[in-house]
C-alpha cells in the first residue's frame, strides 16, 4: 500500500493515512487502499480493534476537491444513486463498510475537517490530540456532508450543535470538541497513541463476542421506537451468549480471583 499503512500488533490493527503532503486528503487511490484495509481488518481473526490516525499534521482533510469536484460535475443521477448504495468516502467506514462490528478508535492527531470529520465521527471512540481541529468545511465550497456526517453529528452531539457547526462551517478546537461530546478525551499530542492503545487494551480485556454484539445492537436500535429498541436489545443480548463457554470461563476466572 502506498497511501495507507496497515500494521498488526497484539490484536490491534494500526491504520495510518500517509498522504501527509496533501493533509491526508482522500483521493480515489487513498480511498480504495483504505477500503482494502477495512476489509482486511474485518476478515482477520488475529485483530479485534483498529486504531486509525494520520501521518503529519492532519488526521484527514476530507475529500481531495481537485479530483472530487470534476468527478461529480460530470455525474448523472445513476452515478448519484450508485454512490448512495456504494462505499462512500473513507474506504466505506462511513457508509458501506460501517457494519464492521469490531471496534474502531480514531486517534485524531491534527486536522479532521470535511470528509475527515465524517471519518472521525464514523469511528466508535475518538481520542483527540490537543492539536486536533474539527470542522464542517464542505459548506465553504458549495457542498455539505454526504457520507454520514450529518447523521452521526446529529446522533452524537444533537440537532443544535449539528445545525450550528454545519451552517457556520467554523473551526472547532480539541477542547471545544470535548465539550460538545465530539471526542471522548483530549490528551497531550505525545500521549495520543498511548492513550488510544490504552482504550484498545480495555476493549481487548472484554469478551469480544459481547463487544461485537453490543456494537451491532447499538447500530440496530438507533432510530427505533422505545418498544422496538428494548425488544432488539433483549434479543441481541441474550442470543450473543452462544454456547455460554466464554461467559462460563470468565465467571470461573473471576471466582478464582475473588477466592485468592
Amino acid at each position: 500500500m502506498g497511501k495507507v499503512r496497515l500494521e498488526k500488533r497484539d490484536r490491534i490493527a494500526y491504520i495510518t493515512l500517509q498522504r501527509s503532503e496533501a493533509l491526508n486528503a482522500l483521493d480515489d487511490e487513498l480511498n480504495h487502499e483504505l477500503y482494502d484495509a477495512w476489509k482486511e481488518f474485518a476478515a482477520d481473526n488475529s485483530v479485534d480493534v483498529a486504531i486509525i490516525t494520520g501521518e503529519g499534521k492532519a488526521f484527514c482533510s476530507g475529500a481531495d476537491l481537485k479530483t472530487f469536484i470534476p468527478k461529480w460535475e460530470k455525474a448523472n443521477i445513476a452515478d448519484v444513486r450508485n454512490n448512495a448504495r456504494g462505499i462512500g468516502i473513507a474506504g466505506g467506514i462511513t457508509r458501506g463498510q460501517h457494519r464492521i462490528y469490531k471496534p474502531v478508535i480514531a486517534a485524531v492527531n491534527g486536522y479532521a475537517i470535511g470528509g475527515g470529520f465524517e471519518l472521525a465521527l464514523a469511528c466508535d471512540i475518538r481520542i483527540a490530540s490537543e492539536r486536533a481541529k474539527f470542522g464542517v468545511f464542505e459548506v465553504r465550497y458549495g457542498l455539505h456532508q454526504g457520507d454520514g456526517g450529518l447523521v452521526r453529528l446529529m446522533a452524537i452531539a444533537g440537532m443544535a450543535t449539528a445545525l450550528e457547526l454545519t451552517l457556520t462551517g467554523r473551526e472547532v478546537d480539541a477542547e471545544e470538541a470535548f465539550r460538545l461530546r465530539l471526542v471522548s478525551k483530549v490528551v497531550p499530542h505525545d500521549e495520543l497513541m498511548e492513550t488510544a492503545e490504552r482504550y484498545a487494551a480495555m476493549i481487548l480485556a472484554n469478551s469480544q463476542q459481547a463487544v461485537r454484539s453490543a456494537k451491532e445492537t447499538i447500530l440496530n436500535i438507533t432510530g427505533l421506537s422505545i418498544d422496538k429498541a428494548l425488544q432488539m436489545e433483549s434479543l441481541k443480548a441474550y442470543s450473543c451468549l452462544g454456547d455460554f463457554s466464554d461467559a462460563r470461563e470468565r465467571l470461573e476466572a473471576f471466582a478464582k480471583k475473588e477466592k485468592a
